[in-house]
């Protein structure tokens, strides 16, 4: 193997471990709804005061598999083009400029998901109210007596 190869192949392995960290975080939005305007309380108990079905809209995250496949190909690709110096450099680009390829047709894959959970408002024991959204809210209804703990709400 001569030093052209040894430095084509560290850069494809280079390039790959250092743009397969790369990845997306993940976000959600819950649409605006009117509700009492949360205030710090110090207990932790109340009462629901309402209970309304809202859409969370959660964003994908991404897994770097795209970018790591597009930075192998790219580098395969620049791999076959000139000769010496030129090959290495070839090579190099072709490993990035692959990654970011493939890295966005990763991205662009990934439309958010919307399911639905409860925005529950609890009037707290001190006067307060405290707003939750979660998931499920299995026997809970409104007048329920609950416990909040952790962003969460509990039936007592």
């Amino acid at each position: 193997m001569n030093t052209s190869q040894n430095f084509s192949v560290a850069a494809i392995v280079i390039a790959s471990s250092l743009l397969s960290a790369c990845g997306t975080t993940t976000t959600t939005t819950i649409t605006p709804v009117s509700a009492p305007i949360s205030t710090p309380v110090s207990s932790t108990y109340g009462v629901i005061d309402s209970i309304q079905l809202v859409q969370v809209e959660t964003e994908k995250k991404n897994s770097g598999v795209g970018a790591v496949a597009g930075g192998v190909i790219g580098g395969a690709l620049g791999n076959t083009v000139g000769g010496g110096a030129g090959k290495a450099l070839a090579t190099v680009a072709g490993v990035v400029g692959g990654a970011v390829v493939g890295n966005k047709i990763e991205e662009n894959g990934d439309a958010p998901q919307v399911h639905q959970s409860y925005q529950i408002v609890v009037r707290m024991d001190t006067g307060g109210y405290q707003t939750v959204t979660q998931d499920a809210i299995t026997d809970m209804q409104v007048g329920s007596r609950v416990h909040v703990e952790n962003n969460r709400v509990y039936l007592l």
